[in-house]
């Protein structure tokens, strides 16, 4: 039997792919979203470990498209948590009818494009098959987790938990002792609420990780007024700033400060979280090594103030590596959870992890026994996503064949051999180091502007070029090669997943830039594709 044909596929239901659906639907187009969750939410739908909060204050993590929307949903906290993000993501499905265009409980398994006539057959787990015009990734950054490389995983006898796979119903540690594999953004937000149910909870940390206090709280509403008031402002405000938030500017070096004028500052942003924090304070912070140890070391005090145990707090204090350089993480009462009597922290660095076990896990000094193990190892960023599909283009070629040494796309956007194939906040565009909602929204418009742009201009493929996916490519490392990012190993780099080819992935131009570029492209009839009559 023949696929069913759409004009479009679109793969994910979470931010990008929910405001995708709509506006391709808005230009008269058929679409057919697949997703493998069983209800929309991407990230929002899969990561309910206790704890899991954004980092990015929830009025401008929110969709802007929908200006009744912003005036009439109301926010609970500063940094809304995962069931509220959630919730709204439902109101939003539902306010714009968006579920019927959707398959779920359903993966894409494979996606091959027909240069005779130029058009995507996307297979699902199901063994279905659709053809379309376009086949728009809309998968996400970070939703491909990965596993440690422990030996003697599958031993283990006692309950194991992934933070990105978090059972729905609920996890109940009461009694257990419970084990913390990962100290990252999802360790650093779940710790503190297991060690409040857990009898005793080990934490294995092989890297210690900078976190910054949200300071989180009921949202203001004298600010949320303002930001409604004038909201048209706020957001041409955000969208021209460097990181999707309203931008701070800092004029000056951290290094041509008194020590006690930097102090000022750094006490100031403290309490701004995390995209306005101490790392914004001044302008050299991400590209000068002597500016941005003054940024680690007062973090680093701000841990040995709340850490009773020095030793302990020493442990905790990030060490060897640049500030901002992994991605910085928004704790609530983190370090103070190592106060705690029912607490240990096992430091990876002095005592390594030798082996999973039947009964915990064993170390160097001795075997740690376990009921219930949690993984917040993170994921495989980026490409993970991406290339869990097998995506197939012009002549046989495989994006996985393409990208085998790092990811090559034009304005993160597209790659040369694809036509018709768009990935949402792709490697090569700001996506993962800005507030994700800007950048999401800011590709979905670019790509049905240039589907209208291709249907009304007779237009049957797009395609990246291949000199300047080359170039852009090259900008985008050279860009960070300016910076500290790229001497750190993380997920930034890939350097998290064993065998990952080594290339910082995310473009470091900013939000406001990156969109200037876009949008010339676009005026412009879109210089550096190809288009096929």
């Amino acid at each position: 039997m023949a696929p069913a044909e759409v004009d479009a596929v679109v793969v994910g239901a979470g931010f990008s792919g929910l405001y995708m659906v709509h506006k391709l639907r808005g230009l008269g187009l058929s679409v057919r979203g697949f997703e493998a969750g069983a209800d929309v939410g991407g990230t929002w739908y899969w990561n309910r470990y206790p704890g899991a909060r954004c980092d990015v204050e929830s009025m401008y993590y929110a969709y802007s498209f929908d200006r009744e929307l912003v005036q009439e949903w109301e926010w609970s906290e500063k940094y809304s948590a995962q069931p509220e993000i959630l919730r709204y993501l439902q109101h939003v499905a539902d306010r714009h009818d968006l579920r019927r265009d959707f398959t779920f409980n359903t993966q894409v398994t494979a996606a091959a494009y027909d240069e005779a006539s130029s058009r995507w057959t996307v297979t699902t787990s199901d063994g279905d098959q659709v053809s379309a015009r376009y086949c728009i990734l809309a998968v996400g950054c970070l939703s491909s987790a990965k596993l440690p490389e422990i030996p003697g995983l599958e031993q283990f006898r006692g309950r194991t938990f992934h933070t990105a796979h978090w059972p729905h119903e609920g996890v109940d540690f009461t009694g257990q002792r419970v084990g913390v594999i990962g100290t990252g953004s999802s360790g650093i937000q779940v710790i503190p609420l297991v060690a409040e149910q857990a009898e005793q909870l080990t934490v294995f940390q092989r890297t210690a990780n900078f976190a910054f206090a949200a300071f989180n709280g009921p949202a203001d509403q004298d600010k949320v007024s303002t930001i409604k008031s004038d909201y048209p402002s706020v957001v041409a405000n955000i969208r021209s700033s460097y990181g999707g938030i309203p931008p701070t500017n800092p004029p000056t070096s951290a290094l041509e400060v008194t020590p006690e004028e930097r102090q000022r500052r750094y006490d100031e942003r403290w309490r701004l979280g995390l995209l306005s924090g101490p790392l914004q304070a001044f302008y050299d912070i991400m590209v000068d090594r002597a500016a941005n140890e003054t940024a680690a070391e007062y973090v680093r005090e701000r841990i040995r103030e709340a850490v009773t145990d020095p030793e302990v707090a020493e442990a905790l204090c990030p060490q060897g590596y640049a500030i901002g350089t992994k991605r910085p993480c928004l704790g609530t009462r983190y370090y103070e959870t190592y106060n705690r009597d029912n607490v240990t922290l096992v430091n990876l660095r002095q005592t390594p992890l030798v082996a999973i076990t039947e009964r915990g896990i064993a170390t160097t000094e001795g075997e740690h026994e376990l009921d219930s193990l949690v993984f917040a190892t993170g994921f495989d960023a980026m490409t993970g996503p991406l290339l869990a599909i097998d995506i197939t283009g012009r002549d046989g070629a495989t994006l996985r064949e393409e990208w085998a040494s790092g990811p090559i796309t034009y304005l993160g956007l597209a790659t040369a051999g694809f036509p018709n194939m768009f990935h949402l906040t792709g490697p090569g565009s700001p996506s993962v180091i800005t507030n994700m909602a800007v950048s999401i929204e800011q590709h979905v418009e670019w790509v049905a502007d240039a589907v209208a742009y291709l249907r009304d201009h007779g237009v049957a493929a797009i395609e990246a070029d291949p000199q300047a996916q080359q170039e852009w490519t090259q900008h985008v490392q050279e860009v960070a090669s300016y910076t500290l990012y790229p001497e750190t190993d993380s997920w930034y780099t890939g350097s998290n997943v064993p065998g990952k080819p080594r290339v910082f992935m995310p473009y470091l131009g900013g939000v406001g830039l990156y969109r200037d570029k876009c949008q010339q492209v676009a005026d412009d009839g879109y210089p550096g594709f190809v288009l096929t009559a």
